[in-house]
């Protein structure tokens, strides 16, 4: 049985991730309030876990049918700061001045559930970056630029930025979307040969 594949997710690249690996999936968001913030105490993969559990689960909630849903939230952490989407520049500017110089890591909780009977499969990955010291006058040039809006630790590896390098793990997983982890659990759930994208 080929069950529909489902992105719970409005994140432009996580989609766009999908199409380049060739599957054929819809778009359904989840509500805002699936997104809810940062429980105190929570690790960097505990949290990202939690939160791609709750949009997968928020979607599957209203859709009727046979389908595997795929939720996923990012992260990233640095000297023990979990570090999610800017709220403002002078906030992305806080984020990379903290991030400047220093390894970071970049945290991708990855869910699976599937419809109707609602197991779910739920994993994250973790990507080890450097970042080069940035100058001031970088730092700023880059802000006035508005990449970082929307991002996870105000930065966009996909933008082809020289000063981010990736020294061990998933480039997709820094994207926003591990593809790697992605195709192991969707071959776990059973539906390989029906969703085999180029992964």
């Amino acid at each position: 049985m080929v069950r529909k594949l489902i992105l719970a997710s409005q994140s432009p690249r996580r989609r766009q991730l999908l199409e380049e690996a060739g599957f054929d999936f819809e778009v359904i968001p989840p509500h805002e309030n699936a997104e809810c913030g940062i429980c105190s105490g929570e690790t960097p993969p505990e949290l990202v876990a939690r939160l791609a559990f709750q949009k997968a689960q928020d979607v599957a909630k209203s859709f009727a049918g046979d389908a595997l849903l795929i939720g996923c939230d990012t992260v990233a952490e640095c000297q023990g700061q979990i570090l999610g989407k800017p709220v403002d520049q002078s906030h992305a500017k806080q984020m990379l001045t903290l991030m400047s110089g220093r390894i970071h890591h970049v945290f991708s909780g990855l869910c699976i559930w599937r419809r109707p009977d609602d197991r779910y499969w739920l994993e994250f990955d973790v990507t080890r970056l450097q970042m080069d010291p940035l100058e001031k006058e970088q730092l700023e040039d880059y802000l006035e630029t508005g990449a970082w809006e929307g991002k996870a630790g105000a930065f966009g590896f996909q933008d082809g930025l020289d000063w981010v390098h990736i020294v061990e793990g998933s480039e997709s997983n820094v994207v926003g979307l591990p593809m790697e982890l992605l195709g192991k659990m969707l071959s776990v759930a059973g539906e390989d040969q029906e969703l085999s994208g180029d992964i």
